[in-house]
């Protein structure tokens, strides 16, 4: 199992150099096309979609995105010379969502908060929506080894997913390491619990090595940035939205948390 095609998506009105290099690199690492993708919905009066577009307008947002796309390849065919670039007039969520059927995994930026629908993409929203695996990057990040991954382990449908969906990632690695973060009183069950991780990633021929850690003062999404970091880990694993959306940004929760604020990069699959 590999990872034969990626996709990136490149907000047309910015220039993340540092996104598009990591996914060029990681592009050459798996030998798998790279797709650029830009989308932009062209709008009209008072922020509303245009139900017939004017020819001056559709010309002025397929030039932007032909810009996007010469700047795209200036950059990525730098590093992969495979890529392909897909120019989409229509809201970046719903074009990322759709386009998504071409990709292994897409890789996005983290961004603390969403613009507008029309021009800027909802990596929540998304998340939902691929059915692929989806590297989320901090601002900046333009490098990913992966040599030592960390897992973070809850026994849900979206943990398991993203497990399997890693296994490109957990194949290249020289280190893997599994946490989950459980209440006094549930280790001997969590241990359990990524024991048979632990065996299910053997099986894959990859080694992992479970740690349980008590959940103590603060968030779990910060024990856990927190705690990879401190073992020098550069790449996240985790289940996005175990409970709703809806739930975690009223209440809070750990996907909130990692797509806004993880300062390593994440690996999330729904």
């Amino acid at each position: 199992m590999s990872y034969a095609a990626l996709m990136v998506y490149v907000d047309p009105d910015r220039a993340p150099e540092p996104l598009v290099q990591l996914a060029a690199h990681l592009a050459d690492k798996f030998n798998a096309v790279l797709i650029g993708l830009s989308a932009v919905a062209p709008l009209v009066a008072n922020g509303l979609l245009a139900s017939e577009m004017s020819p001056a307008h559709i010309k002025e947002t397929r030039a932007k995105l032909v810009d996007k796309g010469n700047w795209f390849r200036s950059v990525a065919g730098a590093i992969r010379r495979n890529v392909e670039w897909r120019p989409v007039l229509e809201v970046p969520t719903e074009a990322v969502a759709r386009e998504a059927r071409s990709a292994d995994l897409i890789i996005i930026a983290q961004h603390e908060a969403l613009r507008d629908v029309y021009t800027g993409l909802d990596p929540g929203g998304a998340i939902l929506r691929v059915g692929r695996p989806t590297l989320v990057v901090p601002d900046g990040v333009s490098s990913l080894r992966g040599d030592h991954v960390v897992i973070g382990w809850k026994d849900t449908r979206e943990a398991r997913r993203t497990v399997r969906d890693a296994i490109p990632f957990l194949r290249n690695a020289t280190r893997v390491t599994i946490m989950e973060i459980c209440p006094l009183g549930e280790e001997s069950a969590a241990q359990e619990r990524m024991d048979d991780v632990v065996r299910y990633l053997n099986r894959h021929h990859i080694i992992g090595r479970p740690r349980v850690i008590l959940h103590g003062d603060g968030s779990g999404a910060a024990l856990l940035t927190r705690l990879a970091q401190d073992e020098g880990a550069d790449l996240l694993v985790a289940g996005a939205y175990g409970h709703t959306r809806l739930g975690e940004w009223i209440f809070g929760g750990v996907t909130r948390e990692l797509l806004t604020t993880s300062p390593i990069c994440c690996l999330m699959s729904h």
